[in-house]
């Protein structure tokens, strides 16, 4: 597999390089390059150049060919997951590609890519499972030899993941309501080695390094939700917030370890909602009680049974606060949670720092503050 700036990008365990790889949707994008060009020029293209999200431009190798009649053309790219554990690798993406007389673009799935069937995501119900990142990035790369040819023709570009339905079934996506295949993903372009002890090491060299700074407040995040929504209500520099990811609870370990006095946690509700259920690790993997633990302390805030029935057929949790706002218990309901929240960060801490908690949404703004919250967002507040 030929590849351009991706081998040098990645992360050190034991000694050992582990490789960054490209997501299904780099992948996606990459074949529908290819196999439009092939339409385009009328040869067959072995390697495409790539430019991703995350600013490392890709030479990844394709398989093409036409049909009979030469009015489409499929490529195929082989998945590369680098070193990270994932039931995609060494998966082919293909995309066949036709020439339109209208002078449109489209994209759409075919084989082995999941159908949306309940509301919440990102894609409408019946649409395929696209993700917006990797949707813009094949409608850029067609559009973009669209233009350098002059071409009044434009292209429909069918993405095809042919070991999609059977791989489907180790994700959690028929939980979210995809159904006949994959999601076609990544944020990024890139996929970076889940390496959870080097994850961990990572946080703990940079929670050191800043204690050994002199600094005893600071501010965790799970992740770029987090810090990005930080910055919207309060004058933060990005080196003022630590990224934990998952592990919330070896995170507090640390902090107390190294005798932080003041910690400041912000995130969104998907991930902090289980914390309200005294879960340390939010991967998904570890646990996904998301609508369990918001039903019940709904019921607590005073949700009938009914409704509360009704948040277990929501896809995720903005779904779940549309429905409890409409019940006229959001607000009640999110300060149950974040007394939970309190109490569980406190009980992991023993109370050896003073914390606080932002919960929000990116539909809904912010959702609770509780502990000491407000007195230490004052210090970063605009």
């Amino acid at each position: 597999m030929h590849r351009t700036g991706i081998e040098d990008y990645y992360i050190t365990k034991n000694n050992k390089r582990m490789r960054f790889g490209y997501t299904t949707g780099t992948c996606a994008a990459a074949a529908s390059k290819a196999a439009a060009l092939m339409l385009v020029s009328g040869r067959t293209v072995s390697a495409v150049d790539i430019d991703t999200p995350k600013g490392i431009q890709l030479n990844l190798e394709v398989c093409g060919k036409f049909a009979d009649d030469k009015k489409s053309a499929i490529c195929t790219v082989i998945k590369d997951s680098g070193d990270d554990p994932d039931v995609t690798n060494g998966m082919p993406v293909c995309a066949k590609v036709f020439l339109t007389d209208d002078g449109s673009i489209k994209v759409d799935g075919g084989e082995g890519v999941g159908r949306v069937t309940k509301s919440g995501l990102y894609q409408k119900v019946g649409a395929a499972a696209i993700n917006r990142v990797p949707m813009q990035m094949i409608l850029a790369e067609l559009q973009k030899i669209k233009e350098d040819f002059e071409m009044k023709e434009g292209f429909y570009a069918e993405i095809i993941l042919p070991m999609g339905k059977e791989l489907a079934h180790k994700t959690f996506n028929p939980r979210l309501g995809i159904e006949g295949g994959l999601s076609v993903l990544g944020t990024s372009g890139i996929v970076e080695p889940m390496s959870e002890a080097a994850i961990v090491e990572s946080i703990r060299l940079q929670l050191s390094q800043k204690r050994n700074q002199g600094k005893t407040s600071i501010i965790i995040t799970p992740g770029n939700y987090g810090a990005d929504f930080i910055r919207t209500i309060a004058d933060v520099k990005d080196e003022d917030v630590i990224k934990c990811s998952n592990y919330i609870g070896e995170t507090i370990d640390m902090l107390c370890d190294m005798e932080y006095e003041e910690v400041l946690f912000i995130s969104h509700i998907g991930k902090f909602i289980k914390v309200a259920g005294g879960i340390m690790n939010t991967h998904s993997r570890e646990a996904d009680c998301r609508m369990e633990i918001l039903a019940a302390n709904a019921i607590k805030a005073g949700l009938k049974i009914d409704d509360a029935r009704r948040l277990f057929e929501c896809v995720n949790t903005d779904d779940c606060i549309d429905l409890l706002k409409s019940c006229g218990l959001a607000e009640r309901t999110m300060a149950v949670i974040g007394e939970k929240i309190d109490f569980y960060i406190n009980n992991r801490s023993y109370g050896k720092f003073k914390s606080g908690t932002i919960v929000f949404s990116n539909k809904h703004g912010i959702l609770c503050r509780c502990g000491n919250a407000d007195e230490i967002i004052r210090k970063y507040e605009r």
